[in-house]
Order: structure tokens, then C-alpha cells, then sequence
């Protein structure tokens, strides 16, 4: 099942790398993942539990082929 956010908190969430790019649910290789991915740099952030985790620390990067790897 896909994230389920309100639409004006998705509106006003960002990566909060220094890029600041918006995000949109799921991730490159699954459109319903717990996951909101940053249109800009590709970080994918989880979603635990109906919150964002938006922690640099946290995210991962998608690679090329839509995987996920560690974030650089």
C-alpha cells in the first residue's frame, strides 16, 4: 500500500539535504513502498508508522537501475 499523507503536508515537506528538492510516495522501483523520495537528489526517506523519517542519516540513495544503496 502506497504512503498516505495528507496532500498540503506533501505539499510542504522537502529533503531536508541542501538541495531542498520536493518529495513524492513510493520509491523508483516501487511506486507503494513506506518511502518518500526526493525528485531532486534521490534520497529515499521511510515512512514508519504513518510519519516521515526525513534524517540524512536515514536515507538511502536509489541507484540507477531504481535499487536502493547507502546514501552518499
Amino acid at each position: 500500500m502506497a504512503v498516505q499523507l495528507d496532500a498540503v503536508l506533501m505539499e510542504i515537506l522537502a529533503c531536508p539535504a541542501p538541495d531542498h528538492g520536493t518529495l513524492e510516495a513510493g520509491t523508483p522501483g516501487d511506486p507503494e513502498a513506506q518511502a518518500l523520495t526526493c525528485r531532486d537528489c534521490g534520497r529515499i526517506y521511510p515512512v514508519e508508522d504513518g510519519i516521515p523519517v526525513l534524517l540524512l542519516d536515514e536515507a538511502v540513495q536509489a541507484d540507477g537501475d531504481g535499487t536502493q544503496g547507502p546514501a552518499r
